[in-house]
């Protein structure tokens, strides 16, 4: 079964701003709270390391990502491959007269059972966690700027 969400949050800042967060892996990724640990690798891609409260699995699932679309300053594409789940993760900022717009699509394959019902009841909150970092970092580089 494949879970697919598209979420979109509005920020009054330039879209280069909303890139510098998006287009760094580690902030990405930082804000997943499935993540327990991540290592960048040098050509570019990473593997996560993903805890699933679900009873089919009892270790940590390496998911081994890559970026497939880098287009600054308005979209990154990765693809996500593992033995439980194969997830792909696109975001798009698009300009508009307050600011910019990130669109945010996520799909999940899920191969193992509860993989995708625990996607399916978690994306909101992935999500939110996703806006939320965002937020705290352009009010921390604000901050960090006056």
């Amino acid at each position: 079964m494949t879970v697919r969400v598209s979420r979109a949050f509005a920020f009054d800042v330039p879209p280069e701003r909303i890139w510098d967060f998006i287009s760094d892996p580690r902030k990405r990724v930082g804000a997943i709270s499935v993540v327990e640990r991540f290592d960048l690798h040098a050509d570019g891609s990473a593997t996560w390391h993903v805890e699933l409260p679900i009873p089919m699995i009892r270790s940590t699932i390496d998911v081994k990502t890559e970026e497939v679309i880098n287009e600054p300053p308005s979209r990154v594409k990765f693809i996500g491959r593992s033995k439980a789940f194969n997830v792909t993760g696109e975001h798009r900022i698009i300009e508009t007269d307050t600011g910019c717009r990130l669109e945010n699509e996520f799909v999940v394959d899920g191969r193992l059972p509860g993989v995708e019902r625990f996607f399916k009841r978690n994306f909101d909150t992935e999500l939110e966690n996703l806006e939320s970092a965002l937020r705290e970092d352009i009010d921390t580089d604000s901050v960090n700027t006056t």
